[in-house]
């Protein structure tokens, strides 16, 4: 049984979960609040019976990135150093806890996906943009730095583009955006195109998927000889998993394996 929260709203049906930002009148930021709340709803998930999530924004904009009223707060407020570093730790909190999903992730993009939003829109496994969807790293129009998110934005963009888009705070548009490697499909029927991704995703063996992005997650840091180990160890798990045995029988009786379609 997932939380309720006040800062989302969350839609499951049978084994996906849509994650509405629900404050379009201020484009959805990443407040204090919503991060607390999105930080709990990932720790949940880690066990919860659900094969996708699609995260998404209401009214038509996917999500402006920080507050800047309470940045603004900050200013007036007096708030060391300290307190700073640890909002800025608290976002990468968020951040990691996204990208540690065992679940297959979709950012389905609208209006906007401004700096933080930007930045989420990097950790999903699948992005679908509408078409006329604009995409900045805007921090540097604003004297700041796209900071917790540049981890993620050079490992989906790579580092030519992602040190263009950081530097410059440029604007894409949807064609832009797709020729750099953030966006993965274009469409002008998202709800039509989030149909399709589902499908294509609840084929797949849920273990599986969510051992290959763990596997994924930790190439980057392991030696070669820690890449031969992991990958060894996890395809001998799952060889003799009752997930592979499944799949392999229904192969054979040419049939659907029990999780497809779910």
């Amino acid at each position: 049984m997932l939380p309720n929260f006040q800062h989302l709203e969350l839609e499951q049906d049978g084994a996906w979960l849509t994650v509405w930002f629900n404050e379009p009148e201020k484009r959805n930021p990443l407040t204090n609040d919503r991060v607390e709340a999105l930080i709990e709803l990932c720790s949940a998930l880690q066990t919860a019976p659900v094969r996708g999530v699609t995260f998404r924004g209401r009214g038509g904009i996917f999500c402006a990135g920080g507050d800047l009223k309470s940045f603004k707060t900050v200013f007036q407020g007096g708030a060391t150093k300290d307190d700073v570093v640890a909002l800025s730790l608290r976002a990468a909190d968020l951040f990691d806890a996204v990208a540690a999903l065992p679940q297959f992730t979709v950012m389905a993009v609208e209006g906007a996906v401004m700096a933080g939003g930007f930045g989420l829109a990097c950790i999903g496994d699948m992005v679908i943009a509408a078409d006329g969807t604009k995409f900045s790293l805007s921090e540097t129009r604003i004297g700041l730095t796209p900071a917790q998110i540049a981890p993620f934005v050079v490992a989906r963009l790579g580092m030519p583009a992602a040190r263009r888009m950081m530097l410059t705070g440029a604007m894409l548009d949807t064609e832009a955006a797709q020729a750099v490697g953030l966006v993965d499909q274009v469409t002008d029927d998202m709800d039509a195109a989030l149909t399709e991704q589902r499908k294509t995703v609840l084929a797949a063996a849920p273990q599986a998927l969510a051992t290959i992005k763990q596997q994924l997650a930790a190439l980057p840091f392991q030696t070669r000889d820690a890449q031969r180990q992991m990958a060894a160890d996890r395809f001998a798990e799952a060889m003799l998993s009752d997930e592979a045995r499944e799949g392999i029988s229904a192969f054979f009786d040419k049939r659907k394996p029990n999780w497809a379609g779910g």
